[in-house]
């Protein structure tokens, strides 16, 4: 089984989500490549060698500097068609999802997407995924190769396991349509505070209750031993006339925090077994809190 993982970088990191299915990808086969495609990126490769890429592949070339799909679709493709990759995988983004969509129509190869978990079972490559409003779990295959999979943001966190990581220059031949597309500007996120990537509890706050002190209910369940202690704090709205925005943190003891914009209603999910994998979690509860007005 020969497997491939696109590495989706921002500056002169690779993303977390893709280190993180790299780590995945390498314990299920040692000898697992990784690309890197863009310009100025051969830095990177060290990156990837220490999550357990054997073989790195890097696209270095100025035509790619912009993060459009349609040049990186031509470079994977070259690659799988070169090397036989049997499996090529991609952490879900914006952009790793155009790749793959654009991917699979070129190679006319099966996709399977929104990926939770990967598991190798007769030699070949198995998902698991959610179904059903994720009421169920499902394993998923594919009946040819090669194996296209989209793989949930934050299902694997990035295991350092440092392998060979050999770096090879990966030939950059576009098609003409390839450059038809052209990116005038890109805004990058300017993100402030604390993460829900990172919240064993999230709080969500929104128009229901009409102020942030309406949030008594959250404070008697901080105390509850399942609370973990949750400590609110109102955060500024410059679009507001009074400044107040109708968000709030959930602040863990344990130092995870998370918050999330909603439009109706308080609510806070609780994880009582913290899986932070995007696994099926039947124990999950959800409990709302409204206006009682």
């Amino acid at each position: 089984m020969s497997t491939l993982v696109f590495l989706e970088h921002h500056g002169d990191a690779i993303q977390k989500g893709s280190l993180g299915l790299l780590s995945k990808a390498a314990s299920l086969d040692p000898d697992t490549s990784a690309v890197i495609i863009g310009s100025g990126v051969s830095g990177l490769a060290s990156q990837a060698a220490q999550y357990g890429a054997a073989k790195v592949f890097v696209a270095d070339d100025a035509s790619l500097s912009a993060p459009l799909p349609q040049p990186r679709v031509d470079v994977i493709a070259a690659l799988v068609q070169q090397h036989g990759f049997e499996n090529v995988l991609f952490g879900a983004s914006v952009l790793a999802s155009d790749i793959a969509g654009g991917l699979s129509a070129r190679l006319d190869a099966g996709l399977n997407w929104d990926l939770s978990d990967l598991a190798v079972e007769g030699g070949a490559l198995v998902g698991t995924r959610s179904a059903l409003g994720d009421t169920i779990v499902a394993n998923v295959g594919w009946s040819s190769t090669p194996r296209l999979a989209l793989v949930r943001a934050g299902s694997f966190e990035p295991a350092e396991r440092p392998a060979g990581g050999a770096v090879e220059s990966a030939a950059v031949s576009l098609q003409d349509f390839s450059g038809k597309a052209t990116m005038l500007d890109q805004a990058h996120e300017v993100a402030s505070g604390p993460s829900i990537e990172e919240a064993d509890i999230l709080v969500t706050g929104g128009r229901g209750l009409g102020a942030p002190e309406a949030f008594s209910k959250l404070e008697e369940l901080a105390g509850h031993p399942r609370g973990g202690g949750l400590r609110l704090v109102p955060l500024p709205h410059p679009d507001r006339p009074d400044g107040q925005d109708r968000r709030a943190e959930a602040v863990h003891r344990r130092g995870r925090v998370g918050r999330h914009p909603a439009q109706g209603g308080y609510a806070v999910l609780a994880d009582d077994r913290g899986d932070q994998q995007g696994r099926q979690r039947p124990d999950l509860r959800l409990q709302r809190l409204r206006d009682r007005r």
